[in-house]
């Protein structure tokens, strides 16, 4: 099988790369593209490729530019790091994503689908055209303010002076930039799928940060994070080597 992968991150094009290989051994690489521009050149010349994986987010604009410059005959596999809400487009238009980081069993799984379809279709116009219209008409709103219990009564806590949030047996709690801690009644799973994705970020299972909370940033072994919050948490906060290319490239935006 011969495989594209355009990408722009090179510590994830490797990553796919290897897991590709060790799920398949007559796997080929052919060509790694890290931009719009090097992509369009790529296919505009060779279209020898039984399938592609493509980053939607690459260095120089969106992945779905390609399609416009160039006709894609191979089936596309996207690689994205969309929240659940947006990835509603793929499915309604029939498109194959994986959710980053990538998890190994799922791209197995993702492979042994294509093979058992025999996939010898790239992405139509409409597909394209669909997908890029329901991104932009979805447009989630997202929580303002939780309401928490005080002493005998109930509080509104607005979302924008939460600094994390973080499971202490079991229980959920919300830590204030002004040192206030309060106790939210619901799953932290579903409170990250409130929060507004560009300023709270899950670091782990049990933490979630604001942006402005984010005091350092320190390499830890086997290519951990540890992270430094405001106010200071009273445990380490570490972020796995897996989830640690997706924190950073959050932070940089």
């Amino acid at each position: 099988m011969k495989i594209v992968i355009v990408e722009d991150e090179l510590a994830a094009s490797e990553n796919l790369a290897y897991m590709l290989k060790n799920l398949q051994d007559n796997l080929e690489v052919l060509a790694v593209l890290d931009s719009v521009k090097t992509a369009i050149d790529y296919f505009s010349k060779n279209q020898e490729t039984d399938l592609v994986f493509m980053d939607i987010h690459l260095a120089d604009g969106l992945s779905f530019e390609i399609f416009d410059a160039v006709k894609i005959d191979a089936p596309i596999i996207f690689t994205t790091a969309y929240d659940q809400y947006a990835l509603q487009a793929f499915k309604l238009n029939s498109i194959d994503y994986l959710l980053k980081p990538i998890d190994e069993d799922e791209l197995e799984v993702s492979l042994a689908q294509f093979k058992g379809q025999l996939k010898g279709k790239g992405l139509i116009t409409n597909q394209v055209e669909g997908l890029l219209s329901l991104l932009k008409d979805q447009k989630k709103t997202y929580k303002s303010m939780y309401l928490v219990h005080y002493r005998d009564e109930l509080i509104p806590l607005k979302t924008e002076k939460i600094a994390y949030l973080f499971i202490e047996n079991g229980i959920v709690k919300a830590v204030t930039k002004d040192r206030q801690t309060h106790i939210i009644d619901q799953k932290l799973e579903d409170i990250e799928n409130d929060l507004d994705p560009s300023n709270f970020h899950r670091l782990n299972r049990q933490f979630i940060a604001q942006r402005d909370a984010i005091a350092g940033i320190k390499q830890y072994f086997n290519g951990k994070l540890i992270i430094s919050v405001i106010p200071p948490h009273i445990e380490q906060v570490i972020v796995s080597k897996a989830k640690a290319t997706e924190f950073k490239n959050w932070m940089n935006h």
